[in-house]
């Protein structure tokens, strides 16, 4: 193994990774590093002689899983998560690695061994395995509380309780259905990933918005809408125009 590819969004996580790579595999050539998930598809539609991806599951524009959606992926991966909500034992079942950040140098090592072994051993198995794991993955789990920051000091809200989730500069935000505001860790759309879709719509870049607070639908100019809530919105709240038809049909309670 000397051809890897990273697919990772935070700089020091990946240079620290390459770091440690080096020192464990000197012979290891970092053959291309993508930080989001349109880069890595972009590659990988073009590229198919790696021979092993370092793949973190959060990634910029949304979770990593969206990737093996758009281009059939044959070389290995080991994932890399800040979290173990994301079915660990799946991968534990179906033999194929992951690394819990902040990434630790024996079990990068162990990784790689066991990388080793497949390889050797197993290589006709891995795409089986690869597609029993996106399987087993491919029904979300909604999450039902959501983690808020109040000064210092962690604490979480209902979803039921939240009535849109919105983005402003590099920070995102839940507003309850009291209107009060709360800073959040996650971006919208690894927030997206986990929201019932019953329930919550994106409807452009920056708001997500629960459908019981929807008050009134303008017309707006271009094609697309205004949504009206029961509070002043703190951003925008127009659909934007690739999202008006999804949305109406949203709206007349169509899910897809």
């Amino acid at each position: 193994m000397n051809r890897v590819v990273i697919i990772e969004d935070e700089i020091p996580a990946a240079n620290r990774l390459k770091k440690m790579l080096s020192q464990l595999r000197p012979d290891i050539q970092i053959t291309y590093q993508a930080d989001s998930i349109r880069e890595a598809v972009n590659y990988l539609q073009q590229n198919n002689s790696d021979q092993l991806i370092f793949m973190d599951i959060h990634l910029a524009d949304g979770l990593s899983f969206e990737i093996f959606k758009q281009v059939r992926v044959t070389t290995p991966v080991i994932f890399i998560t800040a979290y173990d909500q994301y079915a660990i034992q799946a991968f534990k079942v179906n033999s194929i690695d992951y690394l819990l950040k902040p990434i630790d140098e024996s079990e990068l090592k162990n990784a790689l061994e066991k990388f080793d072994r497949q390889n050797n051993n197993q290589s006709g198995n891995l795409q089986e395995q690869m597609l029993q794991l996106l399987n087993q993955m491919s029904a979300p789990v909604r999450k039902e509380r959501i983690m808020i920051k109040r000064g210092q000091q962690l604490s979480y809200l209902k979803t039921e309780q939240i009535a849109y989730f919105f983005a402003e500069g590099k920070f995102s935000y839940a507003v309850d259905q009291q209107h009060n505001k709360y800073i959040l860790d996650d971006n919208l759309s690894i927030l997206e990933s986990g929201l019932d879709p019953r329930y919550f719509f994106r409807i452009n870049r920056s708001l997500i918005v629960h459908i019981d607070s929807i008050v009134k639908v303008h017309a707006w100019a271009g094609n697309r809408l205004q949504l009206e809530l029961k509070w002043q919105a703190l951003t925008d709240t127009i659909v934007s125009r690739e999202k008006v038809g999804s949305f109406k049909e949203w709206l007349g309670g169509i899910n897809n």
